[in-house]
């Protein structure tokens, strides 16, 4: 391969956005207040694999794929200050799943030294979304208690490492029981095992009749309406996936009137970079040094060599993962 040559893997936008091909592109240019990274490891997300999360482009088009990564800096576009040559470094970016990646400045962390690069590859997206759901949007606080459905997922154990870490206790349904058993070990205070809209009977009664203070729905509009019915007084219901392909669901206006509740979408695709990135600080101040001390350690689920995404992705879209998914990059 030319040495100005790079390989990445691309794919193609269809209806069930399963056409992937890995290809030989130019390796990418920092602009200014640009990190250019020689990627050591990317993670998946279910999201990128989504018709209709707004990741694509039109029906037909390919796209470069990858979310986040980590990586060494081999280049630093003008004015990027922080950051030198040689730099451990992750962050959200696009075209991930490549040898080298470009990272916007205001979106670059300094990957903690007790993490290894396959852990770092797999914080950037999925604990910012837990972040934004959790912290930014949903105002969790110690005591608290907070329902994760889907919480075998990677951003649904992310939540529940950070909640755990915040003082909360955490319910999560999954289809799997030895999934909930394994996440017990993370701290999972009730594990209910289902994949089906009636776990509010459970919820409601973990929580004295109260309900949860924080719903976060990484299923979709299967179990919106039994979320709401797992909210308590002021409670709020995070909307961040719809896995299952129902983008619509019943809301009782009765409960959210009378009960004071919110519900909220967590989704970057109409945010500026400038918004997108607002909360990076606060994270590296707030969160990183979590990871750093080792109360949070992020869970891989198995770590796959570059070359076999294929496998990978019918991994995680066959549900069979507990954490993340973590790209090896080639060296």
């Amino acid at each position: 391969m030319d040495q100005n040559q790079m390989q990445s893997y691309w794919m193609q936008q269809n209806e069930d956005a399963s056409l992937l091909e890995q290809r030989s592109v130019p390796v990418p240019v920092p602009g200014a207040r640009q990190l250019l990274v020689r990627v050591r490891a990317a993670s998946l997300n279910r999201g990128e694999f989504v018709a209709g999360h707004g990741l694509h482009g039109a029906l037909g088009s390919w796209k470069a794929i990858g979310g986040e990564c980590s990586g060494e800096v081999v280049a630093l576009g003008e004015g990027t200050t922080g950051f030198a040559i040689g730099d451990r470094s992750m962050g959200r970016c696009a075209g991930a799943f490549a040898e080298y990646a470009l990272i916007d400045a205001a979106e670059a962390m300094h990957v903690p030294a007790a993490l290894s690069w396959e852990e770092a590859g797999s914080i950037p997206l999925t604990f910012l979304v837990s972040y934004d759901m959790l912290v930014l949007q949903g105002g969790l606080e110690a005591g608290q208690w907070v329902l994760i459905n889907g919480v075998s997922s990677g951003v649904g154990v992310a939540s529940l490492q950070l909640a755990k870490a915040l003082g909360a206790q955490v319910i999560g349904t999954s289809g799997s029981r030895e999934k909930l058993e394994l996440l017990a070990s993370l701290g999972l205070d009730l594990g209910i095992p289902t994949r089906a809209p009636d776990f509010s009977g459970q919820v409601l009664e973990a929580t004295a009749g109260k309900g949860v203070n924080l719903a976060i729905n990484t299923v979709g509009g299967t179990v919106f309406a039994e979320s709401i019915r797992c909210l308590a007084f002021e409670g709020k219901l995070a909307t961040v996936g719809y896995v299952d392909g129902v983008v619509h669901g019943d809301i009782d206006l009765g409960a959210l009137h009378a009960r004071r509740l919110t519900v909220f979408g967590v989704s970057n695709k109409l945010r500026s970079k400038a918004q997108k990135s607002a909360a990076v600080p606060r994270f590296v101040a707030e969160v990183l040094p979590l990871f750093a001390s080792g109360r949070i350690r992020p869970r891989i689920d198995e770590v796959v060599d570059f070359a076999h995404l294929a496998q990978a992705k019918a991994r995680m879209e066959a549900g069979a993962h507990a954490g993340k998914i973590v790209l090896r990059m080639p060296t």
